[in-house]
């Protein structure tokens, strides 16, 4: 996908969530309370942009981030400087995160600033030019703002999600003098679920399409980035699926799925891919044999869902730019 189109298509997904919210919005305001609608849409803003606000100190504590200085890790203060430079953004504070998975996330609020965090296991897997490219992809994420752009557009299913069910429940639990009304607002209720729905799947293309963003910009501000994203991820999975089996799953660090550079949820289905098409042994190899896979329905199908693109997909998308 080229940059144009790839910023057309964002850009596009972008205006279909705004558009559909605001369009169910008016419509939900001009047949019921629109009181009560206000009051829950301002507490589910207030509470998710709070959220946003505190959620770096959090996740430092959850996950056992802490920052670490220029003489702890010097070759990383290079990488992180030297990139930013060419990324033309402020360098973000470097932290490291104590978990097993390598991987690797960008974050951030204006209370704390910005934020890189690799963790223990991707400096323990990947090789310094592979740890340079999975910066570099990081970088691209706060370049492009995708942490703000992410959280607003993630609010809005939120609203749609709690306005139907506060309508679903009013609708069953109202007084007699609201029973005539009631079947209207279990109806704006039901539908209002059903556009959450919709505007997830959005929300997740939305995801993944920044996640392509973020690797373009990768291969563009190290030098042969692409290979490097490419072999770096395909490392990534490997040892996570080896990791998973050991610790026993991954599921209580699904809060951050959307944060990781590589899903760790889905590192079973891409192993079994990658081993499909034939992806494994070495570099030349790498490049030469993972453009032959043929996704099956079951992939896209599971793509739908994913905060991540399917591997393959991307392993092709970033070939295209080498």
């Amino acid at each position: 996908m080229g940059i144009l189109k790839l910023k057309a298509t964002m850009a596009a997904t972008l205006a279909a969530i705004i558009g559909l919210s605001t369009l169910f919005f008016t419509i939900i305001l001009s047949l019921i309370d629109a009181f009560s609608i206000y009051t829950l849409a301002l507490f589910v803003v207030f509470f998710n942009v709070l959220q946003w606000l505190f959620a770096p100190h959090i996740i430092d504590a959850l996950y056992r981030v802490r920052r670490v200085s220029r003489s702890e890790e010097p070759e990383l203060y290079e990488i992180v400087e030297r990139l930013s430079r060419k990324s033309g953004i402020k360098p973000p504070q470097l932290m490291i995160a104590n978990i097993p998975i390598p991987n690797a996330f960008a974050y951030g609020s204006p209370l704390t600033g910005n934020r890189v965090a690799v963790t223990t296991g991707l400096l323990n897997t990947l090789d310094r030019d592979e740890i340079e490219a999975v910066i570099g992809h990081e970088l691209g994420h706060l370049k492009h703002k995708d942490v703000q752009v992410m959280m607003f557009v993630s609010i809005l299913p939120a609203l749609l999600y709690y306005i139907g069910y506060s309508l679903m429940w009013s609708s069953a639990w109202g007084g007699r003098d609201e029973r005539s009304n009631a079947s209207i607002m279990a109806l704006i209720g039901f539908l209002s679920i059903i556009l959450y729905w919709i505007l997830t799947l959005f929300t997740l293309y939305l995801s993944r399409l920044r996640e392509y963003y973020a690797d373009r910009h990768s291969a563009s501000i190290v030098e042969d980035g692409a290979r490097k994203l490419s072999i770096g991820l395909i490392k990534i999975v490997e040892s996570t699926e080896r990791t998973r089996r050991r610790i026993g799953g991954t599921s209580h660090m699904s809060s951050l799925r959307m944060l990781f550079i590589a899903d760790p949820e889905t590192s079973h289905r891409d192993i079994r891919e990658l081993h499909q098409a034939s992806i494994w042994g070495t570099e030349r190899d790498l490049i030469e044999k993972y453009i032959r896979r043929k996704l099956t329905v079951a992939d896209k199908i599971a793509e739908l869902f994913s905060t991540h693109p399917n591997l393959i997909k991307r392993l092709r998308a970033l070939q295209e730019i080498a």
